[in-house]
This record gives C-alpha cells, structure tokens and sequence, in this order.
C-alpha cells in the first residue's frame, strides 16, 4: 500500500473493525500490556551501568551498553521477534506481516544515557515496545504491516543510529577520533555493526508507513498539570552559534578603568540580552547561553577574549532566525560600547520536525479509548524520531517525568505512568495496522 493510501484509511480504521487474528474476532481496545512485567524489564535494564548515585551511567558503546544491548535482544526475541544488528548497530526486531507490497511500521527508543544519567529516558520507549510485541504475541495476533521494533544505537551524543538509517552519517564522522580518541567506525564495530555497509542500512523517504516513539517528556508539564500523556506536535529545532567577543588582556591592577577593553563586559551583557530578546516574544521558543570561556582567565587580568555558546529552541525556524537577527544586531551594539569585536559562526542545525497530523489523530484517539488525560505539546529536547520524519509519518508519545528531572539519577517516571504510555502505544499501533 502507498504511504498516501495508508494514511487515508488510517482515520477510518481507528472507528474499530475487528481486527484478524488467528481466533477469529475480537474486542481488540480491551488489550493491554503488563504492566508489571514492563516496569520489572526497566528494573532489570537499570542493573547495565548502574552508579552509586541511583542511576545508571550507560553511555552508548562501552560494556555497560553492550550488556544492556544483549538484554534488550534476549527480551526481543522471547517476544517473538527477529533479531538482528543492522550495519549502524541499531538492534532490529522485526514481526512478519501478512499481507503483501505494504510498508513496515516501526516503533521504538533508545537505551545508551548520558554519564551519571537516570533510568527512564529512552529505555521506557525501548521496554515498552518490546512489551507491545510480547502482547501481540501473546494474542496471536496477526498483523498486516510488518512491525519492526528498534533500539537506536548512541542516541545520546548524537543520534548516529537513526542518522544512519536515514543515510545521514558523513564518512567524515566515521574515521574521525571521537573525545576518546577512538573512531566512531571503530566503536560501531563494537556493538556488532559494519560501517563499511552503512548503504545497505540506509532507507529512502517514503521507505515506511509510520513510526511511533513513546519517551518520558523530560519536561515538567504533565507532571505540574497532572496530566497522564503527551501528544507531541513537533520536535524542535535547535541552532548552535559559536560566538567569541575580543578584546585586550592588559594588567588588572595598572590598566584604569576607562582604558579597558574588557571582553568579559561585552559578554555578560550580550548574556542577558539572549535571555531578555528571547523572553519579549511571545511563544514557547527558548534561548541559552550554556557556556562562557574567558582568556587568559586569570585572576589578575582583563579578559582579553571570551568564547561563548548561543542556542536558540521553537518549532518554527523563521522564529529561530528571527531572534538570532536581533540577538546579533544588538550583540554589535554591545561590543562597540566596550570598544571590543565580535565573531560568530552557525556551529549545527537541527531543523524542527513535525509529527505528522495523521499519526496525531491515532494517538488521541488511543487515549481517548484509554480515557486518559492528554494535551497537545512541543518537544524541547532532540529524539530519534526527528530523523525519522524525513523518511515517513513520525508520532510521539510522552508520558510524565516527576518534577520535570532528566539527565539525572534522580530521573523518575511513575509505573503506572509507563504502563499508560505503553498502553497507549499499543493501542496506536494496532490502529495503525488497519486498513
């Protein structure tokens, strides 16, 4: 079926004919997962890695991840799942479909963390959808599309998994030294991939009917409101601009105070001009200056040159270019008053991604028919499923984070807030496989 087709009758299906499976007829909206069983699997996924302070420190390629990677593959397979490591090292887990020339649906997460990260972001999605195939299996159901369940490899630092599905990873990027001085082909490699057939891991646009990723919001929203899921509209878009002020490193004690080219000044006002610009409009666009590095940085000297990170956040790119255009004019403003200069460069783009309108509409209708308390909202962080949006129709689902924490051993999502949410992503993708 063509992705236009699929998404056309997707609409019409979720009003609930009966779904075929091999006992005939049933009342399909009545399934659930167990919840139990996929809160104990998050148990036991937070022992690969665990630190002192309660979380976990899995970051993508070391044992910890490969231990939890062979987890995750046991946990596949028991679900009935065909299990195989693609040429990025992503972890593919895939349920034949029974009708022909139709496009898989995928769904899935992550589960490499930060360092010192929490045991919650990504490795919901990741439990869940391995949950959503064991409850399948366990119906005997037989689905139409394929349905594939992936654990991106390196979400973390960079999204290399889901970039190298869509053939987004520069063979530059592949032979350069990584922080730790060892290539990132050299560490994929590692997890059981090839990076010498990275083409044959590649999918084209158009490639697949829809995919479906369920993620802790890492926000505070549902949880201040009491809300019970997160329908995603979109994934923001970030621009990172590199910006160094330059002044005159001179003598702290002899050089008097009108005879200062200070770069330190310029940069601590053009800091609180980010946060001022970004807050006079209206909207949920957010701006940061996260880092700020002053030369020589010595106690006794001017600073003669600052290095400094501006980062602008929205759905909306003219909304980003805009505020950076009067970021800059008034950043110029800035260095002439203290006789300094500046220099900026666009270090990365991230375009916003937007879940698809279609995809939306299953989702809330999966938490309508769970009776669960919803509301429509961006996603301020990056996921893998921005890059799957250039290749097929994306949906996310959040569920809670308590106290919006994240990145942190103190992360924390309820139980029953991962059985929601893994409720629900069964509930849209069985509505997704109909026609």
């Amino acid at each position: 079926m063509r992705r236009r087709d699929f998404l056309r009758t997707t609409a019409a299906a979720v009003s609930g004919v009966a779904l075929r499976t091999g006992t005939g007829p049933v009342d399909w909206k009545d399934w659930r997962v167990n919840g139990a069983r996929v809160n104990q699997h998050l148990t036991d996924l937070s022992r690969f890695g665990a630190n002192p302070q309660g979380g976990v420190s899995r970051v993508a390629f070391t044992e910890a991840d490969i231990g939890g990677r062979r987890f995750a593959m046991d946990l596949m397979r028991q679900s009935g799942l065909a299990v195989r490591i693609d040429a990025v090292g992503n972890i593919i887990g895939e349920r034949a479909g029974s009708a022909r020339n139709v496009l898989p649906i995928l769904f899935g997460s992550h589960i490499d963390s930060v360092p010192e990260g929490g045991n919650y972001d990504g490795d919901v999605g990741s439990m869940s959808a391995i949950e959503v195939a064991q409850t399948l299996g366990e119906r005997a159901y037989r689905n139409r599309h394929p349905l594939t369940v992936v654990i991106w490899c390196d979400e973390e630092s960079g999204l290399t998994g889901s970039r190298g599905f869509i053939g987004d990873l520069p063979p530059a990027e592949l032979t350069s030294p990584g922080r730790d001085g060892v290539p990132l082909a050299d560490k994929i490699r590692r997890i059981g991939g090839d990076p010498d057939r990275l083409a044959d891991a590649r999918h084209a646009p158009g490639s697949i009917a829809a995919y479906v990723e369920l993620h802790i919001e890492q926000g505070a929203m549902l949880d201040e409101r009491g809300l019970e899921i997160g329908i995603v509209e979109g994934i923001v878009g970030i621009h990172h601009y590199d910006v160094t002020i330059h002044g005159f490193a001179n003598h702290a004690g002899t050089t008097p105070m009108d005879r200062r080219r200070n770069a330190m000044l310029a940069a601590a006002e053009l800091t609180l001009a980010v946060d001022r610009i970004v807050r006079s409009v209206p909207g949920r666009q957010v701006g940061t200056v996260g880092r700020l590095v002053v030369h020589p940085g010595a106690p006794n000297v001017i600073p003669g040159q600052v290095d400094l990170t501006v980062e602008l956040r929205d759905l909306s790119t003219t909304t980003i270019t805009s505020l950076w255009d009067r970021i800059h004019a008034e950043a110029l403003d800035i260095v002439r008053k203290y006789d300094t200069t500046l220099d900026y460069v666009l270090q990365h783009t991230n375009d916003p991604a937007l879940s698809d309108p279609h995809v939306r509409a299953v989702i809330a209708d999966a938490v309508a028919g769970l009776n669960l308390t919803s509301q429509l909202m961006p996603s301020g962080a990056g996921h893998d499923a921005q890059d799957l949006a250039r290749i097929g129709p994306m949906g996310m689902i959040f569920v809670p984070s308590v106290k919006g924490i994240s990145h942190s051993p103190l992360e924390l999502t309820r139980p029953e807030d991962v059985t929601n949410g893994a409720n629900v992503l069964l509930q849209t993708i069985l509505r997704l496989d109909q026609r």
